[in-house]
């Protein structure tokens, strides 16, 4: 492309965490200019696990990538003056700081009515939520786990954090549409919980409890409503394979020598295996019948025969041999580059995983050093080196 999707537009970010960097982030690797504002000497997620050894935060570089930095003190009445004047000029904001005071889109939009504002909060009522207390209470730890396990299993991936972020990107993107269309500013909030119970909804879950009243059993790896489980191989290989739709459920059958077995099955429980619902019924003699097949095969012989047959399956492989020996994972992938990040070396980096013919829109740049771009947005502003350099010298704002 020789121009990306979202170049011109300009976000101010405030942020913390996953939920509003990661939304930033999306916006910036789509060809947004994304400016984040931090405390002098970092945030509280700025020395977040895991870290190299010289303390350098990986998570916050992985959340960061394409963006730009302005380090000020946010207690300071000046640094605020300075930060509101890039938002106004911006007329983007994103945040999940407390959104009051002069970061209220009260205060903000006086100067800037043309304002869009997304505030990021934990619930609908502003009250404190991370992804792990919204996930204790949406349900999910109860079905998620081994069969006989009776504890809540909390799910290590921050999915709901990950979500809001995507959401408020789109927040961003809707509110930007609808200003190009009227002139009007939109001050705009997402919820944690509310993302959550979104996402729930939309996967059948509340209306399940709501207009069944019954509620949904742990099933350990299996997938519930249709067909989907763990295998093994002969060289004690894990890989998981899958049964959705007719085409798939028939390749399966067809690359483990299960047709005549599945079809006795059906016979005999009268049940049509056509039906996603009656494989998940069947699914603990079906996954005997399959098994017998790869567990009589090693892995390569497996992937040969499920490629070859168009199976939907996947491999259990642990993070090391993901980076190690995914090719997908790597810079044969269009998604990824060899990035050089300040304080950390090089590292795959991935850009945005939407394809524009294919092809990445945006090269992937490494985060930015804390407060690498605080000259030259003051400059911007009309400030001249010696006040530039006095705010440094009096602490107001903060230099790479």
């Amino acid at each position: 492309m020789t121009l990306a999707p979202l170049e011109g537009m300009r976000v101010i970010e405030g942020s913390a965490f996953v939920a509003a960097p990661s939304g930033g982030m999306t916006l910036a690797q789509l060809g947004a200019e994304v400016i984040r504002f931090d405390q002098i000497g970092g945030g509280i997620d700025y020395k977040r696990w895991p870290l190299t050894a010289a303390g350098d935060s990986l998570y916050w570089a992985g959340l960061n990538k394409n963006k730009r930095s302005i380090a000020a003190d946010l207690r300071a009445p000046e640094a605020r003056e300075i930060l509101t004047a890039l938002i106004v000029g911006a007329e983007n904001f994103l945040t999940n700081f407390p959104a009051r005071g002069w970061m209220s889109y009260g205060e903000l939009s006086l100067d800037c009515p043309r304002l869009n504002m997304l505030a990021v909060t934990g619930n609908r009522d502003g009250s404190t939520a991370v992804d792990y207390t919204v996930n204790a209470a949406i349900g999910f730890p109860h079905v998620t786990g081994p069969v006989e396990h009776d504890q809540p299993v909390n799910n290590v991936l921050a999915a709901w954090d990950l979500i809001c972020g995507q959401t408020a990107a789109l927040g961003l993107l809707a509110a930007d549409r609808h200003r190009t269309r009227t002139g009007e500013g939109s001050n705009m909030s997402v919820a944690l919980f509310d993302v959550a119970l979104a996402a729930a909804s939309a996967l059948g879950h509340v209306a399940e409890a709501q207009v069944l009243g019954t509620e949904r059993q742990r099933f350990g790896n299996d997938l519930y409503g249709a067909f989907g489980a763990m295998f093994s191989t002969s060289d004690g290989e894990k890989i998981y394979a899958v049964g959705i739709s007719e085409k798939q459920w028939r390749s399966l059958l067809v690359a483990t020598d299960s047709v005549e077995g599945a079809d006795a099955l059906a016979t005999e429980h009268r049940l049509d295996f056509s039906d996603e619902g009656a494989r998940f019924a069947a699914r603990e003699e079906l996954k005997a019948l399959i098994a017998r097949w790869t567990l009589a095969h090693t892995l390569a012989e497996v992937a040969t025969r499920f490629d070859a047959l168009g199976v939907c399956w996947g491999r259990y492989q642990h993070f090391l041999e993901l980076v190690e020996n995914d090719p997908r994972c790597s810079t044969d992938s269009e998604l990824f580059r060899s990035i050089e990040q300040p304080g950390i070396g090089t590292y795959l980096t991935p850009g945005s995983p939407v394809a524009f013919d294919g092809l990445l829109c945006v090269d992937p740049m490494p985060a930015p050093l804390l407060g690498a771009d605080t000259e030259s947005l003051l400059a911007e502003l009309g400030l001249a080196t010696h006040e530039i350099g006095e705010l440094v010298d009096r602490g107001i704002v903060g230099i790479a």
